[in-house]
């Protein structure tokens, strides 16, 4: 009983906070809202194709780091700031490849919004697995860490990869070369570097680290449902 009762917790705050998010992102639109089944695979795909993927290249390019570096410490560093940004910022927007959402790509904000909500049923996913460790620790625990993980981790993933989806948009509606995503993809990166730093590192505080956090995803979110608005009323 108490196990069941545990995976029930557990699956309610991994995933009911992304999903409220993923809603909250595609109503956004005020105009020609995005339609419930691209918003699903979008997320699917975040939650399941993309996890698995970045876990693969994470765990490969940390071989290569591992055979390079000696110092635990900067291997550490590598992987927070530098593999994981790289390697999640890159497979989370591949959902707007998927044949269903790539057809629903027909305005700039679209890009946003498909990204978005693939970055948070990554995030979701993510949620499960760090889920799983905290209850070790006992529920008061569990709910703090879940509680912050609900807040900056999911509106990380989701305007970190609601930027390259924008990016990704612009080329398919423009019709230009892929290569133009790139400096979104970068700007991606960044961002959840800068996440991950910043909530990793004891020498600034964790308090202080948590609190510089929060602020950057809340400006990343706001400006990106700006974005979306913006777009969504200039047609």
């Amino acid at each position: 009983m108490r196990i069941n009762l545990e995976l029930i917790i557990l699956l309610i705050t991994a995933f009911f906070p992304p999903i409220i998010y993923a809603i909250w992102i595609r109503n956004t639109e005020t105009y020609h809202r995005e339609r419930w089944i691209a918003i699903a695979v979008s997320f699917l795909w975040g939650a399941s194709i993309a996890i698995i993927a970045a876990l693969i290249l994470e765990i490969f390019l940390d071989a290569q780091v591992n055979m390079t570096f000696q110092q635990g410490t900067l291997i550490q560093i590598i992987a927070v700031i530098l593999i994981a940004p790289f390697a999640e910022e890159l497979v989370k927007p591949l959902a707007l490849r998927t044949k269903t959402v790539k057809k629903e790509l027909v305005e700039l904000e679209d890009g946003l919004i498909y990204g978005a909500v693939a970055g948070l049923g990554f995030s979701a996913t993510e949620n499960l697995f760090y889920g799983i460790s905290f209850l070790q620790e006992g529920l008061l625990y569990f709910f703090i860490l879940m509680s912050i993980r609900s807040v900056g981790g999911c509106l990380l993933h989701a305007s970190a990869t609601a930027i390259t989806g924008y990016g990704y948009g612009k080329t398919l509606l423009n019709h230009t070369s892929l290569v133009r995503v790139i400096p979104y993809f970068i700007i991606a990166m960044i961002m959840h570097a800068g996440y991950n730093f910043l909530v990793s590192w004891e020498d600034i505080g964790v308090l202080s680290g948590l609190f510089f956090a929060f602020i950057l995803v809340y400006i990343s979110i706001k400006k990106v449902r700006q974005k979306i608005r913006y777009l969504d009323n200039s047609h």
